[in-house]
């Protein structure tokens, strides 16, 4: 099964601390076992734009979708066999400390 990661920064983690940022590592890791499919950083959260359509008319507001302390800062998408499994692979990422994970299971549209 397949799953995102989406990772956040978080003010209540950990300070960062780039001696402990193990991202190669993780990333290689993951590379070696087959587990890992893609992921990548997002641009700033100041750069975000949020877009909806009411009405027929596109609306854009310059903004994330979801304004607070924590932000989506980037994501992964790895194979895991099941939740636990995913779960665990997301303990290790180094932003489960200087941040969150959050991972969900991917639902692919059927037909």
């Amino acid at each position: 099964m397949r799953y995102l990661l989406l990772i956040c920064d978080d003010p209540s983690a950990e300070p960062y601390d780039p001696d402990g940022d193990n991202i190669e590592e993780w990333v290689s890791s993951l590379e070696d076992s087959g587990a890992y499919v893609v992921g990548d950083r997002l641009r700033p959260v100041v750069e975000a734009r949020t877009v909806r359509v009411r009405g027929g008319e596109a609306a854009v507001t310059e903004a994330p979708f979801s304004a607070g302390p924590v932000s989506l800062a980037g994501f992964d998408v790895i194979e895991a066999a099941d939740r636990d499994a995913a779960i665990e692979i997301a303990a290790r990422h180094p932003m489960a400390r200087f941040g969150a994970v959050e991972v969900r299971e991917l639902w692919p549209f059927e037909g």
